[in-house]
């Protein structure tokens, strides 16, 4: 008696197939995916160990004791060794206060305590990296280039020239005039509050270094055209002329016919 292809396929042959797969896509995904664990320069078990302690003395009551997030902060969950490090170098983290976005201040720990804290939630989840000084060494990108990608990937809120701008229900764009290097490469690759992430599908890491050179020219350049009243645009601009020009002339005829009556 002969026994068909078809009498022969078991029915739990889908699901077995199915669970073979999975476990086939598992394995490619864990030798591409980035690492959490390498994700800060010579962070080390120790590094991590100090850094899970300081997490849970003053982020886990908002963060939650593993870093999944609670009702009044998000999960840290893949958000990588960059938004930590960028969250804390600029002060933003721990907030002061429940405001619309979190305000920059200094910095409430040292550059080793922030690197620890990094180096754990790192291996909370993949996500990105902190830069290396190579990456984000504006003498290696082109300004020229960077003055294109930013105007028209940042200016609509963080103005031509980085110098910041307001967006809706309380928050701003920030100015970048003290950025570093390497904040604006995290902030870039983060996304941290409104703004959008730029990874390297949107923006190259060479395209990302030409913003930085840029950036980092606007900071160094000086305005040939006199007082640049903080480059905040015509609103300013055309306000000082009302103000301080057309108000002056007013002042000046006033003066003039007072001193002929």
């Amino acid at each position: 008696m002969k026994i068909t292809a078809l009498a022969r396929r078991s029915r739990y042959a889908p699901v077995v197939l199915l669970l073979l797969a999975l476990f086939f896509t598992a394995g490619i995904y864990s030798l591409v995916a980035p690492q959490g664990a390498t994700a800060t320069q010579g962070s080390s078990e120790a590094n991590v160990q100090e850094g899970e302690f300081i997490f849970e003395a003053n982020c886990a009551s908002c963060h939650g004791p593993d870093g999944a997030g609670t009702d009044i902060a998000p999960s840290l969950t893949g958000v990588g060794a960059a938004s930590v490090h960028f969250q804390m170098i600029t002060g933003r983290m721990p907030m002061a206060n429940n405001s619309p976005q979190a305000e920059v201040k200094p910095a409430q720990f040292s550059e080793e305590q922030i690197y620890d804290v990094a180096a754990y939630v790192a291996t909370l989840g993949p996500g990105p990296s902190i830069p290396s000084a190579d990456m984000v060494d504006p003498t290696q990108g082109d300004p020229a280039s960077g003055m294109e990608l930013f105007r028209t990937n940042c200016s609509m809120c963080h103005n031509a020239v980085g110098a910041g701008g307001a967006l809706s229900e309380g928050k701003v764009a920030p100015s970048l005039m003290d950025s570093t290097p390497t904040e604006i490469y995290e902030a870039m690759v983060t996304g941290p509050q409104s703004m959008p992430v730029f990874n390297d599908a949107n923006i190259t890491p060479e395209g990302k270094q030409d913003i930085i050179s840029y950036v980092i020219h606007q900071q160094d350049a000086e305005s040939v055209g006199g007082n640049n009243l903080g480059s905040v645009g015509p609103v300013v601009e055309g306000m000082w002329i009302w103000v301080i020009g057309i108000g002056g002339l007013c002042l000046i005829a006033v003066w003039i016919g007072a001193k002929k009556s």
